[in-house]
C-alpha cells in the first residue's frame, strides 16, 4: 500500500532538522534512532523504496535572514522539481514577528512549481502560540491562496530533557490555540500536527466541533495512540486523519508495518495512509 506522508523532514546533511552536536546527540535519547545522513537522491530513493511521497517540513531556517532562507528554500525546491516521485511538497515555517517579508517569500514559493506549499505554525519553538494575532497575516495569506496551514500541537521532542525544556513552553502547543484559530477563520483549512498528548481528548473534541480542522499523526507510532484516538480513526474521524512519519527520526518501513498490524480495515488504512492526504492536498493518485 502506497503512502502520502503529510509531515517529515529532510535527511540530508544540509537539510537535517538538528543543527548542533548537542541536538544530534539527543536523537537517540528521544526517538531511539541513530543519526544517518542521506544524499539528496539517496533520501528520495528511500522514500520510493517504501512507496512513499513526502511533504517535508523546512522548519530550521525560520529565524534566518530572509536571503538565506530563500536560498535554502530554493535548494529544497530544486530537488522537489527533479524528484516529484518522492517529494510532494513542503511546509514552510516563519518567525511571526516578520510578517511582510515572510508573506512575500511564501507567495514566491507558491509560484516555484515545486509541488504543494503550506505554512507551518510552531508556537512552542517560536514562543508565539497559534492563537496570537501576530499569526493572523499568515492565516489570511493561506486562506486567500486556498492552501492549508499546519499547526503543531502536543508534546515536542525539541528541548525534551534539557534544563527548563530549553525554554520551550509546552502550553504554546495546546489544542485550544487551534480551536481559537478555527473559530476565527472558519474557511481556513487547518491541519493539526502530531498526536496531541497529553491533551488528546481536547483535540478530539475540537475535531468533532470544527469541520475545518483535520489531523496528521507524525512523530508517534500507532501502537502508542490512546484507545480513544484509535476508535476515532476507525469511525467518525476516518475521512480527516492522515499519516505522518517524522523521517528521519522515525522510518517509513517501521511505521507502515505498525499500521498494517493494528487491525484496521483495509479501507480505513487506505484513507489514512494516502487517500485522505491526496484529496486534502489536491495531489491526486501518486505513482512511482
Amino acid at each position: 500500500m502506497r503512502m502520502l506522508d503529510a509531515h517529515s523532514h529532510w535527511g540530508t546533511k544540509r537539510g537535517y532538522l538538528f543543527r548542533t552536536p548537542e541536538a544530534l546527540a539527543r536523537q537517540q535519547a528521544i526517538w531511539g534512532t541513530e543519526v544517518e545522513y542521506f544524499t539528496e537522491d539517496g533520501m528520495c530513493d528511500e522514500f520510493v523504496r517504501h512507496e512513499t511521497r513526502a511533504i517535508l517540513d523546512l522548519s530550521y531556517p525560520k529565524f534566518w535572514p530572509i536571503e538565506e532562507m530563500r536560498a535554502e528554500n530554493d535548494y529544497a525546491f530544486d530537488l522537489a522539481r527533479r524528484r516529484p516521485d518522492a517529494i510532494a511538497g513542503h511546509w514552510l515555517q516563519f518567525d511571526p514577528r516578520r510578517g511582510y517579508e515572510s508573506i512575500k517569500e511564501f507567495e514566491r514559493a507558491l509560484g516555484a512549481g515545486a509541488g504543494f506549499v503550506g505554512i507551518g505554525v510552531n508556537g512552542q519553538v517560536t514562543g508565539v502560540p497559534a492563537s496570537d494575532p501576530r499569526w493572523d497575516v499568515f492565516y489570511q495569506a493561506a486562506q486567500a491562496h486556498g492552501t492549508p496551514v499546519m499547526i503543531l500541537t502536543g508534546l515536542t521532542g525539541i528541548g525534551q530533557g534539557l534544563p527548563g525544556g530549553d525554554g520551550i513552553e509546552l502550553d504554546h502547543g495546546h489544542p485550544r490555540h487551534i480551536d481559537n484559530v478555527a473559530s476565527r477563520y472558519p474557511k481556513l483549512k487547518i491541519l493539526a500536527a502530531r498526536p496531541a498528548y497529553p491533551w488528546q481528548d481536547e483535540m478530539l473534541a475540537i475535531l468533532r466541533h470544527k469541520p475545518n480542522v483535520s489531523y496528521e499523526l507524525h512523530g508517534w507510532g500507532p501502537k502508542r495512540y490512546s484507545p480513544e484516538l484509535r476508535k476515532a480513526i476507525a469511525t467518525w474521524l476516518q475521512d480527516r486523519v492522515m499519516f505522518g512519519c517524522d523521517f528521519p527520526v522515525l522510518r517509513h518501513a517501521k511505521l507502515k508495518a505498525d499500521w498494517l498490524s493494528m487491525g484496521f480495515a483495509d479501507d480505513i488504512l487506505a484513507k489514512v495512509l494516502h487517500r485522505n492526504a491526496e484529496a486534502y492536498f489536491g495531489l491526486g493518485e501518486t505513482t512511482t
